[in-house]
């Protein structure tokens, strides 16, 4: 992981420790976590209105060919 031997990321991690302090460090895990959340929730929900949108797209062409099928069958 970016070329660090094991001793030197764990002198790393103590740097960051000690500056930020683990409040700091589990506030900024949590909001993190709560932005991976809403993110996923928005795609989801994204997916969700594409999808009734294909569909009334998909049921207003049908009901089109339908119109059209009865027209030439009438003529």
């Amino acid at each position: 992981m970016f070329g660090l031997s094991p001793a030197q990321m764990i002198i790393l991690l103590v740097v960051i420790l000690l500056v930020f302090g683990t409040k700091k460090l589990r506030n900024a895990g949590s909001d993190l976590g709560a932005a991976v959340k809403g993110f996923k929730k928005a795609m989801q929900d994204d997916e969700k209105a594409k999808d009734a949108e294909f569909k009334s797209i998909d049921n207003n062409a049908t009901s089109a060919k339908t119109e059209t099928t009865k027209e030439k069958e009438q003529a």
